[in-house]
């Protein structure tokens, strides 16, 4: 072993004792090509300001919206719920937003994957007629009936929903293009002195 490697792999070792979860745990691994924007991402400075804003986002709107058995359609406590989602997304108009799709465990993988899909779009649907940008919405993530919040073989609404979450910076806002991550954080933060729910 070089003596590079051996200076790099102690240096290393103390930042690796200091979480209980392997290295990379955290990572999206759900579509091809994340694991590349997510080492883009740290290596431009862009991460520590989407983990902000996406703790922000999951702070002042609520992220999660459900739906009736075997539906897409939209009860008005989701429609409120996208709402604030709504206001929130237009307020920044440098960030990315993923819509994850999910449902029970009743019925066919393969249907409950597509419904996942039908459920996440028709939050992005409902978002973009409130104003949000479709550039910057991804419904094209379903997680079907993989990821139950609540265990169990039975209906459960609280498994029928979507999670909206912050994913990334939109490349082609001008503002990001030029690197000004501390700008876009500064004036989230001037801002939010006068931001409304």
């Amino acid at each position: 072993m070089s003596r590079r490697a051996l200076m790099f792999g102690l240096a290393g070792a103390p930042l690796a004792a200091c979480s209980p979860l392997p290295v990379g745990t955290h990572l999206d691994e759900g579509q091809f090509g994340n694991p590349s924007a997510h080492n883009l991402m740290v290596q431009t400075g862009q991460l520590p300001y989407v983990i902000d804003l996406a703790e922000r986002f999951e702070a002042t709107v609520p992220t999660t919206v459900t739906f009736a058995f075997d539906s897409v359609a939209l009860d008005a406590p989701a429609r409120a719920a996208l709402l604030a989602q709504a206001r929130f997304i237009r307020h920044f108009p440098e960030v990315t937003f993923r819509v994850f799709g999910h449902t029970d465990l009743v019925g066919s993988a393969a249907y409950n994957r597509r419904l996942g899909l039908r459920r996440a779009r028709a939050v992005v649907n409902f978002l973009v007629r409130n104003g949000a940008s479709r550039s910057r919405l991804e419904a094209l993530v379903s997680e079907g009936e993989t990821q139950p919040r609540v265990r169990t073989t039975d209906r459960e609404r609280l498994n029928r929903r979507t999670v909206t979450e912050v994913s990334g910076f939109w490349q082609s806002h001008p503002t990001v293009m030029n690197g000004e991550y501390a700008a876009i954080l500064h004036r989230e933060y001037v801002q939010s002195a006068s931001y409304e729910m």
